[in-house]
């Protein structure tokens, strides 16, 4: 991103020098501030002595500084620098607040936000995509893909196309977004908030930041999400993926939550102005994301889906509702001893082949409703899964944990499914 005359002179101190706090220090020096960074581990520091003077920030008078610049991982209920910050009276703010600011000196352009519970990257991408089907310069960021202020700036009449994340919205003060989106709003990270509450008021403020000229679109199909929709002002397209439509024609697009993220995205590219071949044709040749629903072969008939991204029952359930006749691969570490929100869509299920520290437990709460196997791993999991399904039905891994008692990240574990599918 080119150089903001917003930031010369002032004074930053910025905390977590990973990707994104690294881009920070970057675009602030070249911007002529004047930084101060952080990170524990000296290896991270070493990577911007150059650029800024090296301090903890919990160790300074913060009240001379203009803002503290923080990771969305860093936890703000809890670590101290937001307390000490507050206590300086100094802004506690994250990279998407520093391109807010330095928009005015972009090229004229608009912004896209989408958050939500589930579904966000998906929806970013997809609308992404429909842009740049339709010929019309995009980029995409926040949350996905990099860091935006290590990004060029796009030229005039460009879309910025953001997944934000509620962590990244609490660092956010002044995005005032063209179209901003709200898919929905369910329980997760409630460490880092007070209470559900708390946690959909996070999302809530991506519209509070709106001018009323700018449109808003909320997906109204829970109470929280409603809530949101009535109290915000402005242009308001109120959205739902209930009732039918026809996905027939969008392979990488199947079962309800991607008829809701289609929507979502339909909406926006016409608030955009982009017209209905494009966008058909934006939906009909989007791939989708890794580890996402992700089609990874068909074999003898038989479709092996890879939707390692699903991390608990909640995420899980829209690829169960997604194909009629599955061999359902889940486990991992739990964020809930139940399934639940599955439970809907067993009907589906053929047989379940359970792996990871869930394995024992899951295998008992499912075996009253399908056939269900202990394999331990994934990869004999696939194995058996495969000799037992028929063509017409679906392998499909998708967990309904998080994926640390075997493997580093779910996307270690999404590429462990595809080699073992790749070695049968």
């Amino acid at each position: 991103m080119k150089p903001a005359l917003a930031f010369a002179g002032k004074r930053y101190a910025v905390l977590g020098l990973a990707r994104t706090g690294l881009s920070v220090v970057d675009y602030l020096w070249q911007s002529s501030a004047s930084v101060t960074a952080w990170d524990d581990r000296e290896e991270a520091r070493a990577l911007v002595q150059d650029k800024a003077t090296l301090a903890d920030p919990l160790e300074l008078d913060l009240s001379k500084y203009d803002a503290v610049v923080v990771s969305p991982g860093v936890p703000i209920n809890t670590h101290p620098i937001a307390e000490k910050a507050r206590a300086a009276g100094t802004a506690l703010i994250g990279d998407i607040e520093l391109f807010a600011q330095a928009r005015p000196e972009l090229p004229p352009h608009k912004v896209v936000g989408i958050t939500g519970t589930n579904g966000k990257s998906t929806t970013t991408a997809l609308i992404h995509h429909i842009i740049k089907t339709a010929g019309m310069p995009t980029l995409l960021g926040g949350n996905i893909g990099k860091p935006i202020l290590g990004e060029h700036e796009l030229e005039e009449g460009g879309v910025y196309v953001l997944e934000l994340s509620s962590f990244q919205i609490d660092l956010t003060q002044s995005l005032d977004c063209d179209v901003a989106i709200l898919l929905n709003i369910t329980p997760d990270h409630l460490d880092r908030y007070d209470n559900f509450d708390a946690y959909a008021a996070a999302k809530a403020r991506l519209f509070e930041m709106q001018s009323d000229r700018n449109s808003s679109i909320i997906a109204i199909d829970d109470d929280p999400s409603r809530a949101i929709a009535s109290e915000t002002s402005g242009v308001v397209i109120q959205i739902s993926a209930g009732g039918c439509m026809d996905q027939s024609n969008w392979p990488a697009l199947q079962g309800p939550h991607n008829a809701q993220n289609a929507i979502a995205a339909m909406s926006a590219a016409r608030r955009l102005g982009i017209n209905e071949e494009a966008i058909e044709e934006g939906l009909r040749s989007f791939t989708g994301l890794p580890h996402r629903m992700e089609r990874v072969a068909e074999r003898d008939g038989v479709l092996f889906v890879n939707d390692s991204k699903a991390t608990n029952p909640t995420s899980t359930a829209p690829a169960l509702a997604a194909y009629p006749a599955i061999h359902w691969i889940l486990g991992g570490r739990a964020k809930s001893n139940n399934l639940d929100a599955c439970e809907p869509y067993f009907g589906h299920v053929r047989a379940a082949y359970t792996v990871g520290e869930t394995a024992s437990l899951f295998e008992k709460l499912l075996a009253p409703w399908m056939p269900a196997r202990n394999c331990e791993t994934i990869r004999k999991a696939v194995r058996i899964a495969a000799e037992a399904a028929k063509p017409g039905e679906t392998v499909l891994l998708s967990p309904a944990c998080a994926s640390f008692d075997q493997y580093g990240d779910f996307e270690e574990r999404g590429d462990d499914f595809r080699a073992a599918v790749g070695s049968l």
